[in-house]
């Protein structure tokens, strides 16, 4: 049987209705999804459906979930954000329930949910807060290179501040089960280096010295396999190739730039900690393109970040329950 995935489309006034469609196409043979969103941007060939139980022998479906059918493409207004919020919470359920073996979120804009009443960061603080995860970090895919971070969304300058031994370990030691949670036993996982060619021997810092060797001797101690610190200029390519399970980045863009780069049209983020399995392509709503076509009628927008996501999601599903 294949896998089974709940696809929220996102804030409805952005491009996740138009590449949802796209995405679910491409990966039929790999897949059944239940898509989850206001049934107004529903396309005729996915059929609506009352529940996962529903889904036809062409295993597609979408899931209604209704309000009001009022919005401008292309802006922030109140009934997107309400409308990507009761998607997100459907497949939420979907998910917690045990219903579908993982969920994949479209694009959603922050400012529209701030309107509809809900002011949260974004989706994961979402489903974190709805699952009563107690933790969870954050982790970007392109191609074999996975990256988790060691800070989040802060200033470099604060980012800089929380880098301790301690915290490092804890977030090494996290990492390890996060990528057991994904199949991927006993791997070799990389510390990146803070400064210019991993400190140079302390000529260009102490911190790789300091703080960070004493936390990766720590975790081969707990027993895990870990290289580093790691020049933060080689270690992406390296890990692009891979040579490692996973990278551990020190700050947001130190991972994100790599990942960027390598993933442009098929970067996906996954959140480990929650009680299920989540992916989300690397990209927003794209406003600014949402209803354009290409001379061939095609849309702008492309699919390819949340059709690899799907195929992560379903990727790992089968590698999980071989």
């Amino acid at each position: 049987m294949k896998p089974l995935l709940a696809l929220s489309v996102g804030d409805p006034s952005g491009i996740g209705p138009e590449i949802a469609p796209l995405a679910v196409a491409a990966v039929r043979d790999e897949a059944r999804v239940v898509v989850v969103g206001h049934g107004a941007v529903r396309p005729y060939w996915i059929p609506e459906v009352e529940d996962t139980a529903s889904l036809g022998p062409e295993g597609v479906g979408w899931i209604d979930t209704g309000g009001p059918a009022e919005w401008e493409l292309g802006e922030v207004q109140a009934s997107c954000g309400a409308a990507a919020l009761s998607a997100l919470r459907r497949g939420h359920e979907l998910a917690l329930a045990g219903e579908v073996d993982a969920l994949v979120t479209g694009p959603v804009n922050k400012a529209a949910m701030h309107a509809a009443g809900e002011e949260v960061e974004g989706q994961t603080e979402l489903l974190s807060r709805w699952s009563g995860a107690e933790r969870y970090e954050m982790m970007g895919f392109a191609g074999r290179l996975r990256v988790m971070l060691a800070t989040r969304h802060v200033s470099l300058r604060a980012a800089l501040d929380r880098l301790t031994t301690e915290h490092v370990l804890d977030r090494l030691l996290f990492l390890g089960s996060a990528l057991r949670s994904i199949g991927l036993v006993d791997p070799l996982v990389a510390v990146a280096g803070l400064n210019p060619h991993a400190g140079e021997g302390g000529l260009f810092g102490r911190e790789e010295i300091e703080v960070l060797k004493p936390a990766i001797e720590q975790a081969r101690a707990a027993g895990m396999r870990v290289e580093g610190p790691v020049a933060p200029d080689s270690v992406f390519v390296r890990g692009l190739r891979g040579e490692f399970g996973a990278v551990l980045a020190l700050y947001h863009d130190q991972a994100f730039i790599p990942l960027k780069l390598a993933g442009a049209d098929s970067g996906v983020t996954f959140i480990p900690g929650l009680p299920y399995r989540r992916f989300s392509p690397m990209h927003g709503t794209a406003f600014d393109i949402v209803g354009k076509r290409r001379p061939d009628g095609q849309p702008v927008a492309d699919p390819g970040n949340l059709t690899e996501a799907l195929r992560v999601a379903s990727r790992i599903t089968r590698r999980i329950a071989e």
